[in-house]
């Protein structure tokens, strides 16, 4: 009931080439803070000014999503639509290329950045995903250009130097049997990226994650890299390799992942229901030998349970470091925030 008066609000609303060290051995406190598409909570996500606010907050990992574009260049975008998170609309060069197009099932329409050159999207600049949510963050849209995964590797390379603390990275690979099918296969490409970066042991500064399975299994074959089994509260991989989440976590399920993945992902309500309720996943998991990275943490209302919410506003920020603590209590390995302020104090509050 309460997030269908949120929604109603929200309509109203609606109305009205750095220096570079060698990296040690993954060395971070524990639970690991991972970055959701760097401090995305106060800056458009997937840029560089979200992973080096990430950065200075403190987070251990920051966490690109990574599309492709026309000649093959790996670029961070939440989806490889990218009409809701650039000011392409607003370029009367690429009018005609908005297009629609079937996403692992979905029809989607809009513009795409597999019908771009990386060149061409340089020209873009980013816009923020949520603005009815985050207001403040509009003002930073048209500010920044879209990265590629070369310029984040860069920038964790850069920082770790400085900082003298061990920055990984995260990497998504989204939708890849779809870029496949388009004959733009992610998984050499990237194992090649992330050697070309000296990447490719597994205690490398790097986790690859995915909801797809075979895509994982590929690159279980390509690299030393360490692998997260994507988990969502409905549905199941793209790809059709299982056939549902739910299958995926039963203790025989957990088991099959353990073969290929160092770790699962799943959605936080997976793991902890909104009532509390702290569900087998987690001990089942580790049962299998398998690290648990649950997403994704948010300090707006309406991404958090009813008891952590404050006042009534969905943009509101309500109690996000009490969720945190109910999740490393329960024994999470790491978890994705779009505040890792708040996950590095959480965590911070725990160890004292």
């Amino acid at each position: 009931m309460m997030h269908r008066m949120w929604r109603a609000a929200l309509a109203l609303i609606m109305i009205g080439s750095p220096a570079c060290a060698k990296e040690a051995a993954i060395s971070t406190p524990h639970p690991i803070v991972i970055a959701h598409r760097g401090a995305s909570g106060e800056r458009p996500e997937h840029t560089i000014a979200a992973y080096t606010l990430a950065i200075e907050q403190g987070a251990d990992f920051i966490e690109p999503d990574l599309v492709m574009t026309k000649d093959g260049q790996f670029v961070a975008r939440h989806e490889n639509n990218i009409t809701d998170t650039t000011d392409v609309a607003n370029h009367p060069e690429f009018r005609d290329r908005k297009t629609s197009k079937v996403i692992d099932g979905g029809k989607q329409t809009g513009w795409f950045t597999e019908d771009f050159t990386l060149a061409e999207l340089k020209t873009l600049r980013a816009r923020e995903r949520l603005p009815l949510l985050r207001r403040s963050n509009t003002r930073y849209d048209g500010q920044f250009a879209i990265p590629t995964l070369r310029e984040i590797i860069a920038l964790a390379k850069e920082a770790s130097a400085r900082t003298g603390r061990t920055i990984g990275i995260y990497p998504e690979t989204k939708h890849p049997s779809y870029f496949a099918s388009i004959g733009l296969p992610m998984e050499a490409a990237l194992v090649t990226e992330l050697k070309a970066a000296g990447w490719d042991r597994a205690d490398a500064p790097v986790f690859i994650q995915s909801f797809e399975v075979n895509n994982l299994k590929a690159l279980k074959r390509m690299t030393q890299v360490p692998l997260i089994q994507l988990l969502a509260a409905e549905g199941g991989p793209a790809d059709g390799a299982q056939p549902s989440y739910a299958a995926m976590t039963t203790p025989d399920g957990l088991k099959a992942i353990a073969a290929y993945a160092a770790g699962i992902g799943p959605d936080k309500a997976m793991a902890i229901r909104p009532d509390g309720t702290v569900t087998p996943l987690i001990a089942d998991a580790h049962a299998a030998g398998l690290k648990v990275h649950p997403w994704t943490f948010r300090a707006e209302n309406f991404f958090l349970p009813g008891g952590l919410r404050v006042g009534i506003l969905p943009m509101a920020h309500g109690q996000i470091e009490a969720e945190i603590l109910r999740y490393i209590d329960a024994g999470v390995d790491g978890f994705f925030t779009d505040y890792p302020y708040h996950g590095v104090q959480a965590r911070a509050q725990r160890s004292r």
